[in-house]
Parts: C-alpha cells; structure tokens; sequence
C-alpha cells in the first residue's frame, strides 16, 4: 500500500509532511520507527529476542517489561528511559535475582492497582501468574509469583480447550476480568469483583470464537476515555505475518464487534504500517495515558502501540531463536478511536 511521500523521524509522535494521501476514516494507518529496544550481553547465556513488551509512563519516565528469549529459555526483563531517544542504551535488568526467581515467566502485564496502591505484573508461567511491587523503578521488589486461580477451569483443559497464554487483566468500577488467548481460535474470559482481586476468578467463558490463525493469541484490551466503549486487540496470522484485529463493546461483559471497516478489520499489520522494517506487527501494547487497572487510552492524542518485530530475512530452526526487537507505530490520520474525540 502507498501512502505517498513523508517526512519521517525514528521517535514516537514524530511530525509527518508532505503526505499526499489522508487515511479513510473507519480504518487504521501508521508509521513505524526504528527497532528501539534490543537484546543486550548477559552473563552464560545468548539472548536472541526481546519480546511481548508492557510499557507505563509514570512521573516522566517510561517503563518496559518485557520476555527475554534466551539459550537458557524464556525469563522477564525490566527497562526504563526519560526520551525514547534513551531507550537503546538503557540497561536491561532480569528479573531473575527478584523474588519472583527463575523459571519460565513470560508475556507481562504491568499496571498500578489503586484501590490497594500495589503495581501488579501478571505473566504466565504456565498458568496465569503475578508478583506485586510498591515500587515499579526497583527490578529487585517484585514479589514471589502467586497463582491467580487455585485450580485450571475446565474450558481451559482438554477435551474442552487446548490451554491458555497471554493473560490481561482490565478493571470496570465493580469488576477486574482476565481475558486470555489458546492459540485455537477462542478469546476466553474471567471475572472477580474489585474488592476480591487478586482472588476469586470464576465463570471461564470463550468470548470470541474463530479460526485459529484469524484468533490467534496476544489479546489487550483497552477502555476509550470519555466514552463507554472498549476496544480489544488479538493477534492473527497471515502469509504477510502477524497483525492485529480489533473489535469494541460497550461492557468488558459484553458482545464484541469488529471495529474498523478494513478486510478482517484489521487494527495493524503489513498493509497499514509504512516503513515497517518487521514482518508483520506482532505481541505488544497500546502507549496508555495512565497507569491503572482501568487500561484507559486518550482517543484525542495519537495512538501509539509498543510492538515486537522481526527480521523477515532471518530463518532460524527454533522460535525461541527469532531475533525479535521492540519498536513503535503511531497512528496518522482519522481512524476509529480519534473519531471518538470529543474535544
């Protein structure tokens, strides 16, 4: 796809100029920077990836958890920066020596919850996990990970289900719900009260039911500030590589409903990325406005969406071995959630 000629920088919010063709409203275009965040040196072990990236910005500073996919396996990492333009050099601390220890840990989710003033980090260690901490800077506070169910619902075991991954964790006034992908085609989702959480997940349900490779996994989700919408992304497959579709409700409980006009309504990918050096847009998150439970984005700013990315050139003969790097797309032009605006 064409977009015509810009001016491009490599940093988030970059100015474009020059474009001569305005995206159709109802559907999503982008811009990609550069691959910002890379595996870096760590003692005994080869990092080939740096991958499913969280991000929060609090009092000036952006912070990044993310998977390392290491000859040693799969572990989480911490990162934080000022400047985009920092976040290459910025060190990249395990979080292996933490309470949390070694072990597989996978997929983060980081958010303040603030009706106890603790950050959750939920990932998947198997089954769906989390740690708290009283202080997100500090890599070294998380706490030993605690299970979020004391025992797998059955939707999720077989012959009923095929497992589960990517969990994420989105709170209303009275609810916090889980919402979690199988890699076969179903979103699936949990619910407790505000009051009750981290305990008493129940009532496992699929919420989305499709093809695997059109629902494949790596769900967020995400409420429209000002608005009663909600909006949620889920990873697909296709010969171009990974992108996300999107689709919206009016209730974190409720039905959800494709929410962009473009084929497979399709949120970011090949097609709508330009100057995407990746194949395909794969595992990330939305750059949020705050940091709570409540997973609220501006529609009045431009959206802009942490992703992982990989070297179409590069065949390896291992998924863990795929050199996934980090980098961001900010949104240009009118789309689906800047028409909610109402300023």
């Amino acid at each position: 796809m064409k977009f015509g000629k810009c001016i491009l920088g490599v940093t988030i919010a970059t100015a474009l100029a020059g474009c001569s063709t305005e995206p159709v409203r109802g559907t999503f275009h982008w811009t990609s920077s550069a691959p910002m965040i890379s595996p870096q040196p760590v003692p005994d072990q080869t990092i080939h990836g740096v991958k499913d990236p969280s991000i929060v910005h609090v009092n000036g500073k952006y912070h990044v958890f993310m998977t390392t996919a290491g000859s040693k396996g799969w572990g989480l990492a911490y990162t934080s920066f000022d400047k985009w333009e920092d976040a290459a050099s910025a060190p990249i601390v395990p979080l292996d020596k933490s309470p949390m220890g070694p072990g597989y840990r996978a997929a983060p989710q980081v958010f303040y919850f603030a009706p106890q003033k603790k950050w959750y980090l939920v990932y998947q260690g198997g089954d769906p996990m989390y740690s708290t901490s009283d202080n997100i800077g500090d890599p070294m506070s998380w706490s030993a990970p605690k299970p979020f169910f004391p025992v797998v619902p059955d939707i999720v075991k077989e012959p009923q289900g095929h497992g589960w991954l990517d969990f994420w964790v989105i709170c209303d006034d009275s609810k916090c719900y889980l919402f979690n992908t199988d890699d076969h085609g179903r979103l699936l989702r949990s619910e407790t009260e505000v009051s009750r959480f981290p305990n008493g997940f129940r009532d496992t349900v699929a919420v989305l039911g499709e093809k695997t490779e059109d629902l494949f996994e790596a769900s967020n989700t995400y409420r429209i500030a000002n608005t009663d919408t909600y909006i949620t992304l889920v990873e697909a497959m296709s010969p171009k590589g990974r992108y996300f579709r999107i689709w919206k409700s009016s209730r974190l409980d409720g039905k959800w409903e494709p929410f962009s006009t473009a084929p497979m309504n399709t949120f970011a990918g090949s097609d709508n990325v330009e100057r995407l050096w990746s194949e395909g847009i794969s595992h990330g998150e939305m750059i949020r406005t705050n940091a709570d439970q409540t997973m609220t984005i501006d529609p009045c700013r431009p959206l802009e969406y942490l992703f992982q990315g990989n070297d179409p050139s590069v065949r390896v003969d291992d998924y863990i071995k795929l050199p996934y790097r980090l980098g961001v797309i900010t949104a240009k032009g009118d789309n689906p959630v800047s028409a909610l605006c109402r300023r």
